[in-house]
């Protein structure tokens, strides 16, 4: 089972729902951070394959070394940094649209799941993994009853 959340949002959907809660100021935040352009960060799609599963996740603009992939207590989290370049001392930006920085998306693969076992490529701006399918041992053990005599 794959379930994910990007930016920390997943968590507090409910809270955020809250009555008295507008989330303009979160919205300002993430406009100074991400430029009104973190819905169009990282968009991944899953695929449900017989053994494993596909995930494709858009990276437009990053290079292989800016990607990391890492695996930790059954979460499985994809960052990619982007730094600034150096501006040139010939001109200046009238207009900038590229952005830069770090983003981060976490999916919980299970603890099942080892480094080894999942394989990953970079592709023309695209991160494919494929996460095998482990057996997950069953969370709730079977009522047994209990003979009651007389």
């Amino acid at each position: 089972m794959l379930t994910s959340s990007i930016f920390g949002r997943d968590m507090f959907d409910d809270f955020l729902g809250f009555p008295f809660y507008d989330g303009k100021d979160l919205k300002k935040i993430e406009k100074k951070l991400y430029g009104g352009r973190d819905k169009n960060l990282m968009k991944t799609d899953v695929k449900e394959q017989e053994r494993s599963y596909e995930l494709e996740m858009d990276l437009p603009g990053f290079e292989k070394d800016d990607v990391k992939v890492s695996l930790e207590n059954g979460y499985l989290t994809v960052s990619a940094e982007k730094e600034e370049g150096e501006e040139k001392e010939s001109g200046k930006y009238i207009r900038r649209e590229r952005c830069f920085g770090k983003c981060q998306r976490t999916f919980y693969v299970g603890e099942e799941v080892g480094q080894e076992d999942i394989k990953g490529a970079f592709k023309h701006g695209i991160l494919k993994l494929s996460i095998p399918k482990k057996e997950q041992k069953p969370a709730v053990e079977e009522k047994r009853y209990i003979a009651i005599e007389g």
